[in-house]
């Protein structure tokens, strides 16, 4: 021992001390080629304006380390830093001597576990409100009273069974259009799509999207790009129900109506049977008020109508004409007797000088027809005897020529006459022969045309005789005989 302390001793005294920035040198120097790779949660973060870095410290459950970054690697990395963020860090130790601290430099930084989720999500967030599909303005209203809701969800979760339980409750009148889909893992996002499509063809009014409670990587179905679109270009209302209160995925911002959880969805497309009833009244009263200032209306308006002069008296609408009437009348009572006056005065006047006038008037004319009477007289009987010669010599052409046209015809006709004469049953008759005829007038050929009793009128040449069939016999013909 006593050579130990003789030799520490010795090169105590060979190696001179180093001052404390010569140390902190020394320990910053060793410390800076050191570059790891950590992952840690954020547990704060000072980002004030004007700083050149970001400052913030990581920890996990046994150590926390102070970081720093500066300002333009933080803004290219991207990341947003927020206390509770787990994240991952490249960079390498540091030590600022003036103050004795240790940090670590950080080189990169990004989000790890579920927070590179996050992360991705926000980025898609953020290019679907580019688009304009988080717009308020787009977002239609609920129908307030839907026949046919869809609903759309797992059908094995707690949340059918409490959105179904609500919807009986509050609003039994509405048919459910159901389409049980997976909520989480591969290919429930495209499964989501799928059920949506269905209930709207089914007929669906506005659209349930629910499901219960989870983690965020259980909850990342709803935040796929295609459901999202899905959703905005939905032809009807979508309502969200996903999780619980704090959550909120790319669903629930497209959404036309976010709910807090399953149940608060259900509610929000179900009127309260209380709130029907309610509005029920309220639009009766409603009617029943307007109805009555319009009846109020009307009274008033028929009121002031039956009041107008042309209703309580009617006959004022022809007092003038009436006035009219009375006056042309008199003023005719009074014209007409003096106008006849004077028409009749004139016509005793012109009657007068027409007896004056008449007897040396007619008296030429007079004269001249009776002149006129001796001329026509003497003109009509030998203008009528030569008439009359001309007549009598055409006549006796016309006989002469009318008999030599007639001569052929009346030859003709003779013979004619002759066969008519030959072919006329009268000139069978007049043999002997007789023909019978029936009632009807019909001439009795055949024995099978007549039945015993049968009256018959028999024709002879010089006159009928009614008979009465006693009895029908067949005789056969001299050709039937031969044959």
């Amino acid at each position: 021992m006593a050579v130990e302390e003789r030799e520490t001793t010795t090169e105590e005294e060979v190696a001179p001390a180093l001052s404390v920035s010569a140390a902190m040198g020394l320990a910053k120097n060793a410390l800076e080629e050191v570059v790891v790779r950590l992952v840690g949660e954020v547990s704060e973060v000072n980002d004030k304006p004007g700083y050149k870095a970001v400052y913030f410290t990581v920890k996990d459950e046994k150590a926390s380390l102070p970081c720093m970054m500066w300002m333009n690697r933080y803004q290219a990395s991207g990341v947003a830093l927020s206390v509770g963020a787990l994240v991952e860090l490249t960079g390498r130790f540091s030590l600022y001597a003036a103050k004795g601290r240790m940090n670590f430099d950080v080189f990169s930084v990004s989000l790890a576990g579920e927070g590179q989720l996050r992360l991705q999500v926000a980025n898609l967030a953020r290019e679907l409100e580019a688009m304009g599909l988080m717009d308020p303005a787009r977002k239609r209203p609920l129908p307030a009273y839907p026949e046919a809701i869809g609903l759309v969800t797992s059908p094995r979760g707690a949340a059918v069974h409490d959105v179904l339980r609500t919807l009986r409750r509050r609003y039994p009148l509405a048919r459910i259009l159901f389409a049980g889909v997976p909520v989480e893992g591969p290919g429930a996002a495209d499964g989501l799509v799928d059920g949506l499509a269905k209930v709207v063809f089914a007929g669906a009014e506005v659209v349930l999207l629910v499901r219960g409670g989870g983690s965020f990587e259980d909850l990342m179905p709803f935040n796929d790009r295609r459901l999202a679109r899905t959703i905005a270009a939905c032809p009807v209302p979508v309502v969200t129900g996903i999780g619980h209160e704090p959550d909120t995925s790319i669903a629930d911002m497209v959404a036309d109506v976010r709910a807090s959880t399953p149940t608060a969805a259900a509610e929000a497309v179900a009127p309260a049977q209380g709130e029907i009833a309610a509005r029920i009244q309220g639009l009766g009263a409603a009617m029943g008020h307007a109805e009555s200032r319009r009846l109020d209306a009307l009274s008033i308006k028929m009121e002031r109508v039956a009041s107008l002069p042309l209703f309580r008296e009617p006959t004022r609408l022809f007092d003038g004409e009436a006035l009219a009437l009375d006056d042309l009348s008199d003023r005719l009572g009074r014209a007409l007797p003096e106008a006849l006056r004077e028409d009749r005065h004139r016509l005793g006047l012109i009657g007068e000088a027409l007896g004056r006038m008449l007897p040396g008037l007619l008296s030429a004319p007079r004269g001249a027809v009776g002149a006129a009477a001796g001329r026509l007289g003497y003109l009509g009987e030998h203008f009528g005897e030569r008439s009359r010669q001309q007549l009598d010599g055409a006549r006796g052409r016309l006989m002469r020529a009318g008999a030599a046209m007639t001569d052929p015809y009346r030859a003709s006709v003779a013979v004619s006459a002759a066969r008519l004469h030959d072919l006329s049953p009268l000139a069978i008759i007049g043999r002997g022969y007789a023909m019978a005829k029936g009632e009807d007038g019909r001439v009795v050929s055949s024995v099978d045309g007549v039945a015993a009793g049968e009256r018959l009128v028999v024709t002879l040449s010089d006159g009928e005789l009614d008979c009465t069939v006693n009895d029908v016999r067949r005789i056969h013909s001299a050709v039937e005989a031969w044959g």
